[in-house]
């Protein structure tokens, strides 16, 4: 009996140390597949914020092209309306300085007339003499005066084309590439001195001393030689010899360019 319990305590014992190899070695293997996930789940969370953070720095670049791109468009419409202001100071002053050499021409007639009046021969005097004298020296006055304000006006033109020309910088840097066909026309004409002024001007390619036709309806009428250059304007003097008898530069006839005199 007793080496019965005692075979049985053996046996008893062989697969305790069975079974406890196995549970060892059962651990082990979960041990190590918990560390496996652990791990996994780490390096799981590592390229989750890498990408969180990529996400961000492409939103922070975004709203920075966003940015700029709003401001590039807020000074491109300041540069528009800073154009547009620009170029209607130019335009009421270029109508401004017609009127004024209308007037310059009128003052001239009168001041012709009002001469020849006074250079008549003394033997034939004649009464309010002295009414002529006077108005003389008012028309002369008025002359003065006249030709002051056309120079004063020539000089705002000329600072308008040079703001329209600062305006214009941010949306074209180049200038325009001289062109044998430019056309243009006549704002503006001084009878009196034989000049002209023309919608052309050193942005569309106009050089000093270059000659344009005339024409009107069509038909060439005369000749023009620039003599001075800004950016957007240009004047020009008249080559009489050019027109027919009786013809005159008006405002509006067309011009279109010839060459340029060496």
């Amino acid at each position: 009996m007793a080496r019965i319990l005692l075979s049985l305590s053996i046996l008893f014992l062989t697969f305790s140390a069975v079974f406890g190899i196995l549970n060892t070695s059962k651990a082990r293997s979960l041990r190590e597949v918990a560390d496996k996930g652990g791990a996994a789940r780490a390096q799981a969370e590592q390229v989750r914020l890498a990408k969180e953070k990529e996400i961000q720095a492409r939103e922070a670049s975004v709203a920075a092209a966003a940015a700029k791109n709003a401001e590039t468009e807020t000074k491109v419409a300041h540069a528009e309306a800073d154009l547009i202001k620009s170029q209607s100071e130019r335009a009421e002053l270029q109508s401004k300085l017609q009127a004024n050499q209308n007037e310059i021409t009128e003052l001239q007639k009168r001041l012709e007339e009002v001469g020849s009046k006074e250079l008549m021969p003394d033997a034939l005097p004649m009464p309010g003499a002295g009414d002529l004298q006077a108005q003389l020296e008012d028309t002369r006055r008025q002359l003065d005066n006249a030709e002051r304000e056309k120079q004063l006006l020539a000089d705002k033109i000329r600072t308008a084309d040079r703001g329209s020309s600062a305006s214009e910088g941010p949306k074209r840097r180049a200038a325009a590439p001289r062109n044998p066909g430019l056309r243009g026309t006549v704002l503006a004409v001084n009878q009196a001195y034989n000049f002209v002024v023309l919608n052309l001007g050193g942005r569309q390619g106009v050089e000093p001393n270059s000659e344009m036709l005339v024409l009107r309806g069509g038909t060439l009428i005369g000749k023009i030689r620039v003599s001075s250059v800004e950016p957007a304007t240009a004047i020009g003097d008249i080559i009489t010899n050019s027109l027919a008898r009786g013809v005159q530069v008006q405002p509006g006839d067309i011009v279109i360019y010839a060459g340029t005199n060496s």
